[in-house]
């Protein structure tokens, strides 16, 4: 077999491929500095609690057509998203994950009481209590 001369041999032209990172969905929902002390604190009274989970959801239900819940929870689904914040680990369903994307859960202490609170961008309407919205 013969050796091809070098000089006969055309220049390749070299092609790169660039691997774009889709990277990981966007939070569900995030917990202020406040809310993930506060569920901390819970979690660290809570029998057995380094193996639970915050987690949160939004089921058919309520005067306005969605309410939400929040529960510790030590098991999780194969579709849940995970996320962490503040040393707490907080799952999310993909069916609630959907009407959460862009929510704060905030928790405040003040003379009007004490308690959660969500911020959903996705809720166009929210009733009296402030649990439920569509």
């Amino acid at each position: 077999m013969a050796v091809p001369d070098p000089r006969a041999v055309k220049e390749a032209t070299v092609t790169t491929m660039t691997t774009v990172s889709i990277g990981k969905k966007p939070d569900p929902v995030t917990l202020t500095e406040s809310a993930s002390a506060k569920v901390a604190q819970l979690l660290a009274e809570e029998e057995g609690g380094e193996h639970l989970a915050l987690r949160v959801a939004v089921k058919p239900g309520g005067c306005s057509g969605y309410s939400y819940e929040m529960f510790f929870d030590s098991e999780q689904d194969d579709g849940d998203i995970v996320r962490e914040f503040g040393g707490v680990k907080v799952v999310v369903d993909p069916t609630s994950a959907e009407l959460l994307t862009g929510a704060t859960l905030d928790y405040s202490d003040g003379l009007q009481g004490a308690g959660f609170h969500i911020s959903n961008p996705n809720a166009t309407r929210t009733c009296g209590c402030g649990s439920s919205f569509s």
